[in-house]
């Protein structure tokens, strides 16, 4: 990842002050590069935060599923008792 810190620094440390046009290309290609890691960290997050949305539904369902199987082994648990009380 690009530290932007520098980027400044780098171009107004020549023996010019003002910026010619090397300088400007390279501002430019650093700008650039910064706008692409941007739109790839904004992808990526769009990706993690759907992929973090899946996993909550299918934790959901996995929750609901536990508590149908507890009640019904429960219940058959009852059932197993009173048989045995006959």
């Amino acid at each position: 990842m690009i530290d932007p810190g520098p980027i400044f620094a780098d171009i107004m440390a020549s023996n010019d002050s003002r910026m010619d046009n090397q300088d400007l290309k390279i501002l430019e290609s650093r700008i650039d590069d910064l706008i692409e890691t941007c739109r790839r960290l904004k992808n990526e997050n769009q990706a993690l935060k759907s992929g973090q949305n899946t996993l909550n539904e299918q934790h959901t369902r996995l929750v609901e599923k536990t508590r149908v199987a507890r009640a019904r082994i429960e219940t058959m648990i009852d059932r197993l008792k009173a048989l045995e009380r006959s």
